[in-house]
């Protein structure tokens, strides 16, 4: 594992779902992820990157307002998932895993704070 690394991005029609993953043992293990946050970014065409959930160390979830109610945030000891459901041609875009170090109840909002960040998986949603 050279770092974190995104999965399941895809074409899907409106009101559809994807499931994303994200590997991450090797480099929760190697940064001590007990106190590491993960998160799941999107970054549509001109837009700026934004958080749309995250998952604490001890297991509270996030999410962006628009979000709620659709997409489900998890993680076992092998990798971080984004499940994603009546999707949204507003959801479209670039999708990124990201881990945030040293946090323990609540995971940062900005890219900033984000350490160690994955290359990307794209998600299409056509109407």
């Amino acid at each position: 594992q050279v770092g974190l690394v995104e999965s399941g991005g895809g074409s899907v029609q409106a009101r559809g779902s994807l499931r994303l993953s994200c590997s991450v043992s090797e480099v929760t293990f190697r940064r001590d992820g007990r106190v590491s946050c993960l998160a799941w970014f999107r970054q549509g065409s001109g837009e700026e990157r934004e958080r749309v959930a995250a998952i604490s160390p001890t297991g509270a979830t996030m999410y962006a307002e628009y979000v709620k109610g659709r997409f489900t945030i998890s993680k076992d000891n092998k990798n971080l998932y984004l499940q994603m459901n009546t999707l949204q041609v507003s959801g479209a875009g670039s999708y990124y895993c990201a881990e945030a170090s040293q946090y323990l109840d609540y995971c940062p909002v900005r890219t900033w704070n984000y350490d160690i960040w994955g290359q990307g998986t794209q998600v299409t949603v056509s109407p």
